[in-house]
């Protein structure tokens, strides 16, 4: 048994691992390797029966396409470029094919409503390089509300693609924070490339944590299938599923980590996937159709991607949500009634099937990712703090400058071994 974790003034007490990590999602791999190349012996806990977590390649339409996490973000930085790149994945540069169609309720869009939805999305990152915000942290909705009622919807309508979240929930000091830089894309899937990289890793799957008593010597994780002791824990399941309570705490989270959950939320970017066949109405593959006829429901539809018969709907905030508790055949029957408008009504014919992540309603997930509410811009450092000498919190939502990315979740897996790894006895 390998030594060297403090464990609450019991180092050498009995255990049957030496961490247990909760979920096997892009920060529990990589807390999973970094332990292994230091000695460790960990294993990996997943409720899904799959690897990978919010980062999932679909191939039930036949033709693949991300579910969830697509982009390698800041690729210049991102720790998942090398990995690709040592697993033989190739990797390509973000592609927008056949140019962009604004559409306002399924007719085309007007050049000047054009240029006055472009003026306003530009106002987000004027006013986050300047020092308007200032000493408080205001939400992105306060940040543009000198716009006025009819301009500052459109220009925060943006971050419901991107953040996925209603501007008046978005901390303006966060999201300046966020890394920015080039985009990858990985043509075979990203999630199918994060699942690769759990070969070699004790991974148990089905297994959803009911409990993790922290108040002893050693933690001990209970599943269905019983309990595992180790002589630590890394919690890598999605701010989500915490708040939620589907994991019971012995002794309940202290203070300081629960006001930390309490600043956080799960945005609602949400994809609807439509299997096609037959005439593509003079559509390019690769053309993105936005419609933006009212900002509270802008979805952006990619049309058939790289040449595969499929299109791609994105959507985010309450109106992802309202869609995802309706459930599969409603925004199946939302997307194509707005896609037959923008290109013809036989469009409908062409439909076959969908597919609907909808993470919102994902009990292991619970959202898309994390978001940070105004007011609460320390809520990421503080929720990585180690808990009691023998649990951590890892995620997308511990990673600062590089949250709600895969390479983010990556980063703060690797942060949360390295500290445990660096704990001595």
């Amino acid at each position: 048994m390998a030594a060297g974790f403090a464990i609450a003034g019991a180092a050498q007490a009995a255990a049957d691992v030496d961490v247990v990590i909760i979920g096997a999602g892009a920060a529990g791999l990589a807390a999973g390797h970094a332990l292994k190349a230091g000695g460790r012996r960990a294993v990996l806990l997943e409720a899904r029966g799959r690897i990978g977590g919010r980062a999932f390649t679909d191939t039930s339409l036949g033709p693949a396409y991300d579910a969830g996490a697509m982009f390698i973000h800041w690729a210049e930085t991102n720790p998942w470029v090398e990995i690709a790149r040592e697993l033989g994945v190739p990797t390509a540069p973000e592609s927008w094919g056949g140019g962009f169609r604004a559409y306002a309720d399924g007719r085309p869009m007007q050049d000047s409503d054009r240029r006055r939805r472009r003026e306003a999305f530009r106002q987000i990152d004027r006013r986050l390089e300047t020092d308007a915000i200032g000493k408080r942290d205001l939400s992105v909705a306060q940040l543009l509300g000198d716009l006025g009622p009819d301009m500052a919807p459109v220009a925060s309508s943006g971050l419901l693609l991107s953040i996925g979240e209603e501007s008046d929930r978005i901390s303006a000091r966060d999201y300046q924070r966020l890394w920015s830089g080039e985009d990858l894309i990985v043509p075979s899937g990203y999630g199918a490339l994060v699942a690769r990289h759990g070969a070699g890793l004790d991974i148990r799957l089905n297994q959803p944590v009911e409990e993790i008593r922290w108040d002893g010597p050693v933690v001990a994780v209970t599943t269905a299938s019983g309990t595992l002791t180790a002589r630590a824990c890394i919690v890598t399941v999605p701010v989500g599923v915490l708040k939620a309570g589907a994991i019971r705490f012995v002794p309940a989270l202290p203070t300081q980590t629960q006001g930390a959950l309490a600043g956080l939320q799960m945005g609602a970017l949400t994809k609807i996937a439509l299997k096609t066949e037959g005439d593509r109405f003079g559509v390019e593959p690769g053309t993105t159709l936005i419609e933006a006829g009212k900002p509270e429901e802008m979805i952006s539809f990619d049309m058939y991607p790289d040449g595969k018969d499929i299109v791609i709907g994105y959507c985010g905030g309450d109106f992802a949500r309202k869609l995802s508790q309706a459930g599969t055949q409603a925004a199946r029957d939302h997307a194509t009634g707005l896609l037959a408008r923008m290109v013809g009504e036989d469009f409908r014919e062409t439909v076959k099937a969908c597919s609907f992540p909808a993470w919102w309603t994902d009990p292991y997930a619970k959202g898309s990712y994390s978001v940070c509410a105004p007011g609460h811009d320390g809520a990421r450092e503080a929720l990585a703090r180690p808990i009691g000498g023998k649990l951590l919190i890892a995620g997308e939502a511990t990673a600062g400058g590089g949250a709600m990315t895969v390479g983010g979740a990556t980063l703060a897996g690797r942060a949360a071994a390295a500290t445990l790894l660096k704990l001595k006895a």
